[in-house]
């Protein structure tokens, strides 16, 4: 099976109710279908320093950011393969590059030089080397529905719900559980696209009075759950 392994396109981030996603799904229902996976549980690692300084220069919303983190469409076995992905973004345009490889963990912590020599791995080498000691940092699951539509085109529509968020048992191997990053009545909606929004999804987001928003996944994990849990040890050694 052929993945995509380069993206270059704009990510624009909405918070729904299950209301307004109904109303969505209505409006896309002549134009849009649900991808083959249909609803999938999304894995991710992200990968960070011990001071978290890749997801903190991203909060701080610079002109460039970019994380690194592993991801896996199922339950990973040890001998799964799985995708290592440097997502940048630079001035709202949202690079993407991923490479699939079963020892996906072991090449980045530096116990294994198990990966073809391309471009996209040579991209991966040169972040491994900029930000010495990378670790897992944090595991991120969320249950996607995708959406592309009937005619050639690249604009995509995911949503995302049931976040989880947790910083132990970092394995792609491992059961979804952890601490939820939005309300239970929420949904993260995601347009993919390289150029305009259609008109007929500009006027559904009109008339249903949804806005864009500024949503990280690892972000808030950070500034809700990690950020607290380092505040409150630094207060306990004063």
């Amino acid at each position: 099976m052929s993945f995509q392994t380069v993206f270059k396109r704009y990510e624009l981030k909405y918070l729904l109710t299950e209301k307004q996603k109904e109303k969505v799904l209505q409006a896309m229902e002549p134009y849009m279908v649900l991808d083959q996976y249909g609803r999938t549980t999304i894995r991710n690692i992200y990968f960070d320093m011990d001071n978290y300084r890749m997801i903190r220069h991203s909060i701080e919303k610079p002109a460039y950011k970019e994380k690194l983190r592993i991801r896996s469409y199922e339950q990973a076995a040890p001998d799964s393969t799985v995708f290592i992905e440097v997502k940048r973004k630079y001035k709202n345009i949202v690079y993407k590059r991923r490479i699939s490889l079963a020892e996906a963990v072991k090449w980045i912590l530096g116990r294994n030089d198990c990966r073809e020599n391309t471009q996209i791995s040579e991209e991966v080498d040169y972040l491994l080397d900029y930000y010495e000691c990378l670790r897992p940092a944090a595991f991120l699951s969320y249950e996607r529905e995708a959406y592309y539509t009937r005619e050639p085109s690249d604009f995509r529509v995911t949503f995302d719900d049931t976040i989880l968020f947790r910083q132990e048992d970092l394995s792609l191997e491992a059961d979804v559980y952890g601490e939820p990053l939005l309300p239970p009545e929420k949904v993260l909606m995601e347009i993919k696209c390289s150029g305009g929004i259609p008109m007929w999804m500009v006027h559904v987001l009109s008339r249903e009075h949804i806005y864009k928003t500024s949503f990280s996944k690892y972000g808030t994990g950070y500034q809700n759950i990690i950020f607290p849990k380092l505040a409150k040890e630094a207060a306990g050694h004063v």
